[in-house]
C-alpha cells in the first residue's frame, strides 16, 4: 500500500524541481542577455570570497582528488589480509535501541534477520516506551517462534534512561566479538552487516562507519536530505583513506568489542554519543574506517520542524564533542592522525564560523553580481557543483538507489542553500543554548512507516535466518 500523502508529496517535489531550474535558467538568461560594462571595481570581491571559503574548498579538493583512491586501496588491503584468505567471520552482535517505535521497529529487526551475514545476534533495548514498541516487538517475536524461524533475537525493557544508555545496556549484554549498532527506524542492506565486518581485519580499525541513506524520499525535506547524505558519505572515502573519520553515525555503526573495554561505554553527557565515541576512538591513536556498501536506510524528518529539531540535537552535541576534546586540534601528538588534528578538525570549525558570515558575505556577493552584471562565478559554481552531484552517483555502489537525484545535480546549487540554512539554524539555537547552560534532549518525530508502505526489500519475511 502507497502513502495516503504520495500524490501531494509527489506534485510539490515536481513544483520544487520546476521553481529550482525556473531559478537557474534565469540565472543563465541574465549571463547571456546582460552585457552591461562593470562600472564599479569590485576585482578585490572574488579574492575575498575565496579567501572566506578556501577551507571547504581545500575540503572539497581533498575529497574530490583522494576518495577514487579508497576502493583499490581496500581491495589491495584486502587481497594481502591473512584473515581474508583464512575466512574472517567473526561473531557480531547487532544493538538497536528503541524509545517508542513502534511504528519502525520490526522492520528494523526482520531486515537484520535477513541479513548475509549469519554468525550474528540481534539485542533490542526498549528504553521505557510509552507505545505500542513492547507489543509489536514481542508480537514479532512470538509469530517467528510459532512458525517455527530461527530467532537469534534477545528483548530487553528497562525504565527511560537515554540513548546512550540503551546503547550501554545493549553492549553489556552482546557477546559478540563485533558490536552494531543501527537505528529503530532503519532498514538493514542483507550485505551491510558483512561488508562492515571485513573492515576488522585491520587491526588498527576500532569502528566502522556504514554508508546511511534517507529511505523516504517522496517528499520536498526527503530530497534535500538525500542529496545531502549522498554528498557527505561520498567524502567519508577520503576521510577513511587518511585516517581523519571523527563521525562514525549509531544508524549505522560497527565496534571492535575492545572500543568498549578500553575506552569505556558511550558517553551519557553528551547528546550525540556516538560522535563522542568516535572522536574517543581517534584520541586513543586507533583508527575509524568507512564502508560505503554497507548501506543502510532510515527513516528522516517529514517535517521541517522535525528537522531542525534533529539538525540541533546534532548540533548541539558536535560543539560539546569539540569542546571535549579540544587538545586534539593541530595536535602533534604521534598517535594522533595528523590529517585529522592539522586539516579535518581545524577545517570543521573554520566551517561552522564561515556559517556565521554566510548570510553577509552571500548579500555582498549578490549585490556585487546583479549591480556589476557578472555571473560568472556563480556559473562556475553551478557547474561544480553539478559534476561532483553527477560523479557521485556514477561512482556509488548502488548508484540506481540516487538516479532520482540526476534531474536535481544542475540545481543542486540552490538546494545546497537549503541544508546550509538548516545548518545556519541549529549553530545559532546552539550557541544560544550553550551560552544559556540549556540542553537538548534525545527526540524523536512521528514515523510513518514508509518502509512497509513502500514495499522495499526487508519489509517482510522469506528466507528463514
Amino acid at each position: 500500500m502507497k502513502p495516503r500523502w504520495s500524490a501531494a508529496a509527489t506534485t510539490r517535489s515536481v513544483l520544487f524541481v520546476v521553481v529550482l531550474y525556473a531559478l537557474t535558467g534565469g540565472l543563465v538568461y541574465l549571463f547571456f542577455t546582460d552585457q552591461r560594462t562593470a562600472v564599479t571595481d569590485w576585482s578585490d570581491m572574488r579574492l575575498l570570497a575565496l579567501l572566506f571559503f578556501l577551507p571547504t574548498v581545500f575540503r572539497y579538493y581533498i575529497g574530490l582528488v583522494t576518495a577514487p583512491l579508497f576502493d583499490a586501496l581496500m581491495w589491495w588491503r584486502r587481497r594481502r589480509s591473512r584473515h581474508a584468505r583464512r575466512g574472517f567471520e567473526p561473531s557480531v552482535s547487532v544493538v538497536i535501541p528503541a524509545w517508542n517505535e513502534e511504528v519502525g521497529v520490526v522492520t528494523t529487526i526482520r531486515s537484520i534477520l535477513q541479513s548475509n551475514y549469519r554468525n550474528l545476534e540481534v539485542i533490542v533495548i526498549n528504553d521505557g516506551s510509552t507505545d505500542d514498541t513492547d507489543a509489536a516487538v514481542q508480537r514479532y517475536l512470538e509469530e517467528r517462534r510459532t512458525t517455527g524461524l530461527p530467532t537469534p533475537v534477545r528483548y530487553y525493557r528497562q525504565d527511560n534512561a537515554g540513548k546512550s544508555a540503551a546503547l550501554n545496556r545493549g553492549v553489556s549484554e552482546a557477546a559478540g566479538d563485533i558490536i552494531v549498532t543501527i537505528d529503530a527506524d532503519s532498514l538493514v542492506d542483507p550485505d551491510a552487516i558483512g561488508n562492515l565486518v571485513k573492515h576488522f581485519e585491520n587491526d588498527s580499525v576500532m569502528a566502522v562507519a556504514g554508508n546511511i541513506r534517507i529511505g523516504n524520499r517522496a517528499r520536498v525535506i526527503g530530497l534535500v536530505q538525500q542529496l545531502e547524505y549522498l554528498f557527505g558519505f561520498y567524502f567519508k572515502r577520503a576521510d577513511s583513506l587518511l585516517n581523519s573519520i571523527y563521525v562514525v553515525g549509531g544508524a549505522a555503526a560497527a565496534y571492535r568489542r575492545e572500543a568498549f573495554t578500553e575506552l569505556g561505554g558511550f558517553d551519557g553527557d553528551i547528546i550525540t554519543e556516538d560522535l563522542e565515541m568516535s572522536v574517543r576512538i581517534q584520541d586513543a591513536g586507533y583508527a575509524n574506517a568507512y564502508a560505503p556498501d554497507a548501506i543502510v536506510y532510515t527513516e528522516g524528518p517529514i517535517r521541517l520542524n522535525d528537522l531542525l529539531k534533529q539538525r540541533l540535537r546534532w548540533k548541539f552535541g558536535k560543539l560539546h564533542t569539540f569542546a571535549k576534546y579540544s587538545h586534539l586540534f593541530m595536535s602533534t601528538d604521534r598517535r594522533h592522525s595528523w590529517p585529522l588534528t592539522l586539516l579535518m578538525l581545524p577545517i570543521a570549525v573554520a566551517g561552522e564560523a564561515l556559517f556565521l558570515l554566510e548570510l553577509p558575505l552571500l548579500a555582498l556577493f549578490y549585490h556585487y553580481m546583479v549591480t556589476e552584471g557578472d555571473y560568472v562565478p556563480l556559473l562556475v559554481n553551478v557547474g561544480i557543483a553539478s559534476l561532483v552531484i553527477l560523479w557521485q552517483i556514477v561512482a556509488d555502489p548502488k548508484r540506481r538507489d540516487n538516479l532520482n537525484l540526476l534531474i536535481l545535480a544542475p540545481v543542486a546549487w540552490l538546494v545546497f542553500y537549503i541544508a546550509d540554512a538548516v545548518e545556519i539554524q541549529a549553530l545559532v539555537r546552539s550557541l544560544w543554548r550553550i551560552a544559556r547552560k540549556r540542553d537538548v534532549t534525545w527526540q524523536r518525530w512521528s514515523r510513518t512507516g514508509v518502509f512497509e508502505q513502500a514495499g522495499l526489500p526487508g519489509t517482510s519475511e522469506k528466507t528463514p535466518h
